[in-house]
Order: C-alpha cells, then structure tokens, then sequence
C-alpha cells in the first residue's frame, strides 16, 4: 500500500496526465546526478503496434544467450513493478519505493508528469545495477517521450505506425509517422517494421536527414511463413526458425523486428541460431491473445469454454486480433466466438468494434473497473449496435462470462479485449486480487 500511495501522490505533479516534453525531466535527472549517462547499452523501441511484444521478444532471445537484460515498458497490466525489470527480475517494491522517494525529494513538488518521474525512477534503478542491455519501449510518440531522453542507444527500432493517439500526436499518418521518428538519431541505425508508404516515406527522410542507416522491412529484411514455421531473410542469410509462441499473425512481423535487430547487433551482443530459436518459443508477455489456463475466472468453466484476453486497443491492433479470430472460425467453424469489451473514453469504441462484424457471435460490453475515464457498458452497448454486432452490457467481467454461457451452447471461446487496463482488471480478477 506504500507503492500506492506513493504513485498517487506522483499523479498529482502535474494537472495534466500527459504532456509531452523533455524539459521537465531533464531538470530532474541533472538533480539526480544524470543517471541517464551511465546505462547500458540502448535498444529504443517506438512504434503505434507491436513495440511492446518485439521488447519482450529480443528480452527473451538475450535472455536465452545469457545476457543480463534491463526492461522498461509501459503500461502495466496489475502491478506497476511489472514496468522496470532490473537485470531481468521485475524490481522489488522495497526497492522502487526507495527510487520513487529518491524522484520525488529531487523533484521539490515541481510540475512533471506521472510517466516523466517515474521513468526518472527506472532511470535510476538501471544505472545502479549492472546489465548489459536495457530494452527501452517508448510510451507515447517517441520526438517528446520521456524515454527519448536518451541521446545515444545502440540501435533505434520502429515497427508498425497507424492512427493512435491523434490528440497528441497528429490526425494524419505522416503526422504521427513523424513523431514516432523522433527517437532516430544521429549516427544510430535503425530497424523499421512493416508501415505503409505514407509512414515510411516519412521515417526514410528523417533517417536520411539524420545519417540514420535505416533496416527497413521487405526492403533490407523479410519475414514470412513456411509451413508451420517461418523464413527469416536479412543480407546473405536466409534461415528457417521457429514461430514465436506468441499467437497472431502480427507476432511473426515483430519477431521480425527483434531478428533484424539482433542480426544487425550480432558482432556486439553475439546470439547463436540455437538460442534465438529457444527463445522465440518463450516469450513471455501477458495478455497477447492469452488463454487463461487457471485461475478464479475459469474455475467453474464447462470443459468446451475457453477464455482469451488481449490488450491490443487501437484500430491497428483490432484487424489482426480480427483476423485471427477468422482463422479460429476457418479452422473450428463449431465454436462461437463472444466479446467482452470496455474502453476508455478517449478512443472511439466504434474504430476498433467496426472489425468484428460478422466475425463475433455476440459481445458483452463493461465498464473498466477503477478507471475513472472509462466509458459506460451502456454507451459501448450503442456503439456495437451501430457496427451491427448483437451487444448486451454487463456489470462486470464475471456477469459477462456468465450471461454468454447462459445463453449459448456448444464450444466457445470468449474474449476479453479493447484496453490494457481492461485486460489487467480480468487478469486481477482472475487472481483473486479483486476489482
């Protein structure tokens, strides 16, 4: 309960919960004794979807050759420990306690935002013990992100850019693409994942104006199915290699990612084919199309009722998670398929449930426990209406999983899906930590 109210008072730093710059942070960090300057080597990772699961990639195939890896991503699913893995364990709450004081006391009660002093945190847990990679995901943007305050990574990856975030980073795709090109830097290659024409275009002239050698996807590298594997393509190379065992045909093109990255890294950070290969196939990262297997939520489950969650919350996210769903319908046209969906209020229900017409069954809408930005079950109840899916609201995930299996038959599986904060209350939920 010390975390918590630590973080609530961090939340109170600033009127706003984002607002993008580097100023602030930079005032902090000089008070802190920069330790910024004194990390590991970087690999910084922006882009609209993907980055996330391309970071736990490349953590698990340095992982598996024997490296000592730092982690910073965001945001968390039910601990905020999960955010800073030190030296690959998730950090201690003794010990992000002590780094939050520490923030906070230089801090001197100054405006800086909740993502800002608490990357300040991380900054300072990751100096303090060694490694040899930190793994650095981007929160928002990439030009103002408060991570872009590393003025020198070892390499710069940017997977796939599509709408998100508008208010803050641009209504259009070369706005954003420009944005999430802010993390280039001079000097530094960069890996950059599948875009369309309009984002690369961007992308390509920035890292031309910068000098930045730019690995860019279907161009410098290629990744692609064969059979039940895929074929990874990059210079000379060509090498048959395992599927990630994260699920999704978007999985293999940030698997992708991470291989461009550790090829172009190889004379540094050398990986052999045999520990990429052991770690594609254990990758952990939570609530990318995840079957949840045991806990409080599936307890009582018939035997032909399975349970899924996924994070993914933004137009780019929803077509793959759309067209995997199809292929769970070509593959087993028996089962229904069934939605359990909230979302906060800042996006647009209707952009992300517009994908699953005539893909879903029914869907169940909620409101996301303790956020106070949710949106009501009942406005995301109109919302699927008018994308023509046959929607009920619930009050809660558990009456959700109910009413679908009180009113089917058959084997199903139910997915709970549409915001990060929606999937870390099912997964708390399932753990007996409550709402």
């Amino acid at each position: 309960m010390t975390i918590d109210r630590i973080l609530e008072r961090l939340l109170k730093l600033h009127p706003k919960l984002i607002d993008l710059s580097l100023s602030r942070l930079k005032k902090l960090l000089d008070r802190l004794g920069n330790p910024e300057e004194t990390l590991p080597p970087v690999i910084h990772v922006a882009g609209t979807n993907g980055k996330g699961s391309t970071v736990a990639t490349l953590a698990a195939i340095y992982r598996s050759a024997g490296y000592r890896v730092h982690i910073y991503t965001s945001p968390h699913l039910v601990s905020f420990t999960e955010r800073i893995v030190v030296s690959g364990s998730e950090i201690s709450k003794a010990y992000l306690e002590e780094v939050l004081i520490e923030c906070e006391n230089a801090n001197r009660g100054e405006n800086i935002t909740f993502f800002e002093i608490t990357t300040a945190a991380a900054m300072l847990a990751f100096s303090r013990n060694p490694a040899d990679l930190l793994l650095l995901e981007v929160g928002l943007g990439g030009r103002f992100d408060a991570t872009n305050i590393i003025e020198s990574p070892t390499l710069s990856v940017i997977t796939s850019v599509s709408m998100d975030h508008q208010d803050f980073l641009g209504k259009t795709i070369d706005k954003i693409a420009f944005e999430k090109a802010g993390i280039l830097k001079p000097s530094v290659s960069a890996i950059i994942g599948p875009q369309t024409n309009e984002a690369l275009n961007v992308i390509k002239r920035r890292a031309l104006e910068l000098g930045s050698s730019a690995y860019v996807f279907g161009e410098d590298w290629n990744i692609s199915p064969l059979n039940k594997q895929l074929i990874f393509e990059m210079g000379s190379e060509s090498r048959i290699i395992p599927r990630p065992n994260l699920l999704g045909d978007h999985q293999i093109q940030n698997a992708g990612c991470a291989l461009a990255s550790v090829k172009l890294l190889n004379s540094q950070f050398p990986v052999s084919p045999q520990e990429i290969d052991i770690g594609l196939v254990n990758i952990n990262w939570p609530a990318r199309l995840q079957k949840l297997k045991e806990g409080a939520l599936i307890g009582n489950l018939f035997e032909d009722v399975e349970i899924w969650i996924d994070g993914g919350h933004n137009q780019g996210a929803a077509k793959a998670i759309a067209s995997t769903l199809r292929d769970w319908r070509d593959d087993s046209p028996e089962i229904s398929i069934h939605m359990i969906f909230g979302a906060l209020n800042s996006r647009s229900p209707q952009n992300f449930l517009q994908y699953f017409t005539n893909v879903i069954d029914t869907i169940r809408t909620v409101e996301i426990p303790r956020e106070a930005n949710a949106l009501s079950a009942s406005e995301i109840e109109t919302a699927a209406i008018e994308c023509g899916l046959e929607a009920y609201p619930a009050k809660g995930i558990g009456q959700a999983i109910t009413d679908i299996i009180l009113n089917s038959s058959g084997k199903r599986r139910i997915l709970i899906c549409g915001s990060l904060y929606l999937a870390g209350a099912a997964l708390r939920e399932n753990s007996c930590l409550g709402d």
